[in-house]
Parts: structure tokens; sequence; C-alpha cells
């Protein structure tokens, strides 16, 4: 990204009327959640208070972006069983919803035959895309993300999202396998 491109925080604070995420891998690795997946793993508890240092800063970010109309929505495509990682996020997912966002899951097997990008991602109003780069191991990769304002990029990314959306399951109805 580029020093020019605003941050993921500037535009999520400019989005006016959505914000929508791809997650496709099984496992991450980043720093910021490394502490807090640690302790999920050693006790089985997850941090689900939303006024938590953890959490506070996403929940007032996302909070702030539904209050003034935006629709955040999360689509995360899985495999099962499901790891250890996504078991922990599927027991962080209640803050996300209690933030504002919509959270749907879609079983890899179910993803099949759908054209999704070769990266995570976000759309910000159906104009930008930020793709999410990872390690093998899922740590940020380097370059960490990359904006793409190119209509058929963008285009193709929503039109996946939206694919995966429609066959995913609400949060509140998907079982861990």
């Amino acid at each position: 990204m580029s020093q020019s491109a605003p941050s993921f925080d500037e535009l999520m604070e400019a989005a006016r009327h959505s914000a929508v995420h791809l997650e496709m891998r099984d496992q991450y690795a980043v720093g910021d959640e490394a502490d807090d997946f640690a302790a999920w793993l050693s006790t089985g508890n997850r941090d689900s208070d939303p006024t938590s240092g953890y959490w506070a800063p996403w929940v007032d970010m996302v909070s702030r972006a539904t209050a003034r109309g935006v629709a955040v929505r999360r689509a995360r495509i899985v495999s099962e069983p499901v790891t250890d990682y996504i078991r922990y996020e599927h027991a962080g997912t209640d803050v996300n919803m209690r933030a504002g966002e919509q959270v749907r899951w879609l079983p890899r097997s179910r993803a099949a035959d759908l054209m999704v990008p070769g990266a995570d991602l976000w759309i910000f109003d159906g104009a930008q895309v930020l793709f999410n780069h990872f390690t093998g191991n899922g740590d940020w990769g380097d370059p960490p993300m990359e904006m793409s304002a190119d209509p058929a990029v963008v285009k193709q990314c929503s039109d996946a999202f939206e694919a995966v959306w429609e066959r995913a399951i609400p949060h509140d109805q998907y079982e861990i396998r």
C-alpha cells in the first residue's frame, strides 16, 4: 500500500453505505491477537467484553460506522472440521455482532464452485477494494495490504462477496464442526 493510500481506519471512517469483509483462511497468526489466542487455547475462555482493551477500538469503529448507516458485513469461508483458530474466531463473533456487524459462515465444501479472489479483502462503498496479504503461516505479508479502485476489480470482488454471502449461514445458525 503506498504511503498516500488511506489507512484501514480512514477507509472505515469514510465509508457511507457499506464495508464488507471476506475471510478465507483457516489460520491467522497476526501479532495483535497472539496473546488473546494463546489465552483462549489454554483456558477455553475468550474475551467477550466489548469495552476491553482488546475489543474496544474495533467495537467503537464499527459502532460509529453502523450508527451513520453503514452496513458492515463479514463472510468467512471455512474448512470443516474447523481449526482451533476458527473455533477461537467463532467464540468471539458475538462481540462483532454486538458492535453492529452481520456475520455469516460458509463451509468450504459449499463454496467449491464459486469464483473468489486469491486474497482476503474489504470492499468499501462498492468503490474500493483493500486486499489483505498474509504469509503461509498467517502473519501479515509484505506488503500487508493493497488497494484497488479499478471498477472491474471492484465488481469482480463485490460479485464474489455477494455469492458467498448468499450461500453462507448466519452466525446464530452456524454450528462448529
